[in-house]
């Protein structure tokens, strides 16, 4: 494995390969603090860390040297209002990076829905009110949590974003967040009354995922199934007929291969478990016309296992893929999913993972 790995977890940040030190992840930062979303920019190097600390706030810490110290900066502030205008950050959802030609810039998803861009390597932060202002935000309602949410932020190089919001749609920008539109045309709420199934303001996709070759291709894990679009998120076919289960909360979509992702399926709505007491990964390679049941190295009877939205990952080969699960367990597979290894089973539980590359 040629890449390090980190792990946000409920009580602070792990890291696998870090300065040396192999085998079991061990703490590189925050212990004993949820880290609610991590990410590298890898045009510098830097490691941005978020922290959800509850009655204390949100905190987001930067390191220019792999982990080994970190730095605090200012975190999102949302603009002074009145009453039902009033918004504060409840935590950051997830943070990514801005395209090749802008080094420093960071973008960062939040609870209450809130879209924000640094472009100083995140020592000050603009709300982007395009998005914010957008009248039908008054619909947006939250997926699990009281507010509405950024979860997804993916960026191309050709100032193209796309964005998922629970419960607030796709949104897509082709002017680097100048100007809006609102996708997801073709994706189906069943928790809502039958008019408003097809509605695109309030739809819930759980994570949005792009094939950075091929940005065009966005797969979608929705609350209710899963979904692909083939025109930057604008319109979406359903993947149907997907076993054991097309529920779940992450994707990871391959690099380079538009035709190839995989999710992690569970029992629907309440119960959230894997299906059986079996926990499987299923990868498609042509696009969702049939899926493979990966298993090999996970455990496949009275298993528990949940897999959040950010903790399933693929690193930059196309082969390597690491997972997370609610249980503190944590994967690793070289094989495009065909085996796992078990790394950790007494991890807290697992927010997100991601691969990282040593400058």
């Amino acid at each position: 494995m040629g890449e390090h790995i980190l792990v946000a977890t409920r009580k602070g940040l792990f890291g696998v390969g870090f300065n040396g030190v192999a085998g079991d992840p061990r703490p590189v930062g925050f212990l004993g603090d949820p880290v609610s979303a991590v990410m590298q920019n890898e045009q510098d190097g830097a490691i941005y860390a978020a922290l959800n600390l509850g009655h204390f706030g949100a905190k987001l810490h930067r390191s220019d040297d792999f982990g080994l110290t970190w730095t605090e900066l200012p975190v999102p502030a949302y603009p002074p209002g009145e009453g039902e205008d009033a918004a504060s950050l409840k935590f950051i959802w997830t943070l990514a990076r801005g395209g090749l030609e802008q080094p420093k810039r960071l973008w960062a998803g939040t609870l209450p829905g809130g879209l924000f861009r640094s472009d100083d390597r995140g020592e000050s932060w603009e709300l982007v009110e395009s998005l914010w202002n957008q009248p039908s935000r008054s619909e947006w309602f939250g997926g699990g949590y009281d507010d509405p949410g950024i979860h997804s932020i993916n960026v191309d190089d050709n100032g193209r974003l796309v964005v998922g919001i629970s419960c607030g749609g796709v949104w897509i920008s082709e002017d680097d967040g100048e100007s809006w539109t609102l996708g997801g045309k073709g994706l189906a709420a069943d928790y809502m009354p039958p008019d408003r199934r097809n509605d695109p303001t309030i739809q819930d996709p759980h994570r949005l995922a792009v094939c950075q070759a091929a940005p065009d291709t966005v797969w979608c894990q929705h609350h209710c199934g899963i979904f692909r679009s083939d025109d930057g998120g604008h319109t979406f076919t359903e993947i149907k007929e997907v076993a054991p289960s097309a529920f779940g909360f992450a994707v990871a979509a391959h690099p380079q291969d538009p035709k190839t992702a995989w999710f992690v399926p569970a029992v629907k709505d309440a119960c959230r478990v894997p299906v059986d007491g079996r926990f499987v990964v299923t990868r498609t390679r042509d696009g969702g016309a049939s899926f493979e049941t990966l298993s090999k190295g996970l455990p496949q009877e009275t298993a528990f296992d949940l897999v959040y939205r950010h903790a399933l990952a693929v690193g930059g080969d196309g082969r390597a893929l690491i997972m997370g699960s609610t249980t503190g367990a944590l994967w690793l597979s070289e094989d495009a999913g065909e085996s796992w290894r078990l790394l950790s089973t007494h991890l807290p539980p697992i927010a997100q993972v991601c691969f990282v590359g040593k400058p």
